[in-house]
């Protein structure tokens, strides 16, 4: 079996496919950014608010100030052009990757699986031969084109794309998506509408058939990918699939970006077509493209690979070292491909107490939070020590002398009821948001 995948791996394949992921990878994150920017994000995440979450061991990534962040940015859009175009490729692919993981550890507030999605495939890209072929850095440095590449360097790009659709069909396995149809029972009626089918969406058989559809295609849809004889019908099911959830729900970018990369998986044939329609659309030519260069596959990339994608498939299951409802605790969540699972709302009351007066003062967030991290904060564990330890600096600046930072918080899951949150006697303050650390002051239900 081993000789037999080392066999396959290494097997002599068209660089197109590679080239084709490139330059739509690179066009992709250009447009996303470009539309970062013009909807006045890069302002409202990373500039107005007074506070950021910060994740644990990087609490020491801090924003740049208005001038440092949008250079961020506009570097990012010189390193996906340059990624597009294969110009410099190795620095713009390096350099997208750091400064787009950057933003990204700044403040927790704004993760969202497929910016992780981004950083995974700007880091794997870091490691490719994708600018080989059909490149700036070709006719400029007049490199010798490369026609084949070992097979190993386009599966590790599908076998990214195969985790992301099958954890996220393992993580819709639980009792509220499947048999309770939660949260669709309560999305759907809000497009009701909607001419023709707004009726349907307002009935609970339509939940149903929206959550096992979804569970199924995310199961079984990176199988039929790789099949040559179902991939077509597979990729198919693909747009449609991510149509649909555009169509119903705000969450940007992800869906095209699925759209457009997951061609990856098509047969050499048509990557090979597209390839050689840009090349003459661009009129496109290198003295040096016919020759028999090669590439080998390295022993220290198989190794980089074989690590990134072993820490992505134990990752989803981390939860299972902390006690209580991961939905609930969401301790272990992040990181997981756990895409749209659950409707959680809270608030969240802080007081801070002066112990040598006993003076106790109650919090208005909103006079240190934006709107969203007041959101995510309230029921979010981890946010909530962030911000008592952000709270007590504030007010230790104001004279009180090693105050106290409590909490009661009220949230509702799926619809339910909403329920008492953490145990308000605790001192956030002096909470640890070590990963390593279980936090048994989130009450059980």
């Amino acid at each position: 079996m081993i000789k037999l995948i080392k066999k396959y791996s290494q097997q002599e394949v068209s660089i197109a496919p590679l080239i084709i992921f490139r330059i739509a990878f690179g066009a992709l994150m250009f447009l996303s950014i470009t539309r970062f920017i013009a909807k006045g994000w890069v302002y409202n995440m990373y500039i107005m608010p007074k506070m950021f979450f910060p994740y644990y061991g990087f609490e020491w990534v801090k924003p740049l100030g208005d001038v440092g962040m949008y250079c961020v940015f506009g570097l990012l859009l010189l390193a996906s052009l340059g990624i597009m175009a294969g110009a410099f490729y190795r620095l713009s692919a390096i350099l997208f990757f750091v400064l787009f993981t950057y933003i990204e550890l700044i403040d927790k507030t704004n993760y969202l699986n497929h910016y992780y999605f981004v950083s995974l495939v700007s880091f794997i890209l870091i490691f490719l031969p994708a600018a080989k072929n059909f490149s700036a850095d070709n006719k400029i440095f007049k490199i010798a084109e490369v026609n084949t590449i070992p097979r190993s360097y386009t599966l590790i790009l599908q076998l990214q794309m195969f985790i992301v659709y099958f954890f996220a069909g393992v993580a819709k396995l639980n009792s509220d998506w499947l048999l309770e149809a939660q949260p669709l029972k309560l999305w759907l009626p809000a497009f009701s509408h909607w001419p023709v089918v707004g009726g349907l969406l307002e009935q609970d058989w339509m939940a149903y058939v929206f959550c096992w559809f979804g569970c199924i295609y995310d199961l079984l849809i990176g199988f039929f990918l790789f099949n040559r004889r179902t991939v077509n019908v597979a990729y198919g099911f693909v747009v449609i699939f991510h149509l649909a959830t555009a169509l119903f729900f705000n969450i940007g970018m992800f869906p095209y970006i699925m759209m457009t990369i997951t061609i990856i998986f098509f047969k050499e044939e048509l990557h090979i077509k597209l390839l050689d329609k840009l090349k003459s659309f661009t009129k496109y030519f290198n003295p040096r493209e016919n020759t028999d260069s090669k590439i080998e596959l390295r022993k220290v990339v198989v190794a980089v690979f074989a690590v990134l994608l072993t820490i992505q498939v134990l990752l989803p299951f981390r939860y299972l070292f902390y006690s209580g409802n991961l939905f609930w605790t969401e301790q272990g969540y992040r990181f997981s491909w756990r895409v749209m699972l659950m409707e959680k709302a809270g608030t969240a009351f802080f007081f801070v107490t002066d112990p040598n007066s006993g003076r106790e003062i109650e919090i208005d967030n909103k006079d240190y939070l934006t709107y969203m991290q007041e959101k995510m904060m309230a029921t979010q564990p981890d946010m909530m020590i962030d911000y008592a330890k952000f709270l007590k600096l504030e007010y230790e600046k104001k004279g009180f002398s090693n105050p106290k930072v409590r909490a009661q918080s009220y949230v509702t899951i799926n619809g339910r009821g909403s329920k008492e949150f953490i145990d308000p006697t605790v001192d956030l303050s002096l909470e640890s948001n070590s990963i390593f650390k279980n936090k048994n002051w989130i009450k059980s239900y």
